[in-house]
């Protein structure tokens, strides 16, 4: 006898990508507190390098932005800075995050946020035929086509990954 598949309910992000008829596959995880896109690429068996960590950011007049990267990699805030036109930008803090996106910090998917904010995305993730990306719940992925990122989010490509 075959296991029933654990229904997932909707969120925000996948009531948007089955309204605008995207297919996205669904890939749930037992989220661990401060494991980031490392822990769920780990636990799913996927490529950290294919798993896009949705980060909310802010400019130098408290702007927000969204900025897609890869896993693996960290934000050069300067290299974004600088691309963008920005004096500056750095991550928000947890709750002003929250505020602004309408998901929790872990949890964070781009798609229909609470705010609409300018989004970036590292153009390397845009070479990749699908990526791994939040679904809107913490321990909730979605495997879509980047270039959906440039369709509904209107995502411009940036180069500001740094190893980590």
């Amino acid at each position: 006898m075959s296991k029933k598949k654990a229904h997932i309910s909707e969120t925000p992000a996948t009531q948007l990508l089955r309204a605008e008829g995207i297919a996205f596959t669904e890939h749930p995880y037992d989220y661990l507190k401060h494991g980031g896109a490392q822990h769920s690429a780990q636990v799913l068996g996927l490529d950290p390098f294919t798993v896009v960590k949705t980060l909310v950011m802010q400019d130098q007049d408290a702007n927000p932005l969204i900025v897609l990267m890869h896993g693996n990699r960290t934000v050069s805030t300067k290299s974004l800075a600088r691309q963008i036109g920005a004096k500056s930008v750095a991550p928000c803090k947890p709750e002003v995050a929250n505020r602004h996106s309408g998901y929790l910090v872990g949890g964070t998917s781009p798609f229909a946020t609470r705010r609409a904010m300018p989004v970036y995305i590292e153009s390397s993730i845009l070479e990749l035929p699908r990526i791994a990306i939040n679904g809107g719940r913490r321990g909730y992925l979605v495997g879509i086509d980047p270039q959906v990122c440039v369709r509904l989010l209107g995502a411009k490509p940036v180069q500001c990954a740094l190893a980590e």
